[in-house]
C-alpha cells in the first residue's frame, strides 16, 4: 500500500518509461477522438517528423535509427496515406495522389539504401504542398475535433 510519508523518485530509466507511456496514452486518446481529416493530418505530421529524424540520423551516422524512421515513413505513406485514398470517389485526384505516394515511398527506400539526404529533401518538397492544401481545407470539412 502507498505510504503518504514515502517519497517516490523514479530512476532515470523509469522516468523515461513513464514519460513514454504518458505520451503514448495522449497520442492514442487524440487518435480515438480525431475526425478522418485530423487522422490524415496526423499521418502527415508523422511523416514530416520521420523525415527530420532521418536527416539527423544520416548526419550523425546513426544507421539503425535512420533505417527505423525511414521504415516508419514508408509505412505511413503506404499503409496510411495511400490506403486511405478512395479512388472511386476521388477520381483523378485520388489516382494522382496514389501515384505521388508510390513515388515518395520509392524515393524514401532509395534514400535509406543510398544514405542520401537529398532524396529526403525531394520527398519533403513533394509532400509539403499536399500538406498545406490538406490543412487549408480543414475548416471546410469540420476537422475541429
Amino acid at each position: 500500500m502507498f505510504n503518504a510519508n514515502s517519497s517516490f523518485t523514479p530512476t532515470r530509466g523509469a522516468a523515461a518509461g513513464l514519460a513514454h507511456a504518458y505520451h503514448k496514452i495522449g497520442v492514442e486518446t487524440g487518435v480515438s477522438a480525431a475526425s478522418p481529416h485530423k487522422l490524415v493530418t496526423l499521418l502527415f505530421e508523422g511523416l514530416l517528423d520521420c523525415l527530420a529524424k532521418a536527416q539527423g540520423a544520416m548526419a550523425q551516422g546513426e544507421t539503425e535509427l535512420k533505417c527505423s524512421v525511414l521504415s516508419r515513413a514508408v509505412r505511413i505513406v503506404d499503409e496510411g496515406l495511400r490506403s486511405a485514398l478512395n479512388r472511386e470517389q476521388g477520381g483523378q485526384l485520388a489516382s494522382d495522389l496514389g501515384d505521388l505516394y508510390a513515388y515518395i515511398s520509392l524515393r524514401l527506400t532509395q534514400a535509406n539504401l543510398r544514405n542520401d539526404p537529398a532524396l529526403l529533401d525531394e520527398c519533403k518538397r513533394l509532400i509539403e504542398p499536399i500538406i498545406e492544401a490538406w490543412v487549408a481545407i480543414g475548416p471546410q470539412v469540420g476537422s475541429t475535433r
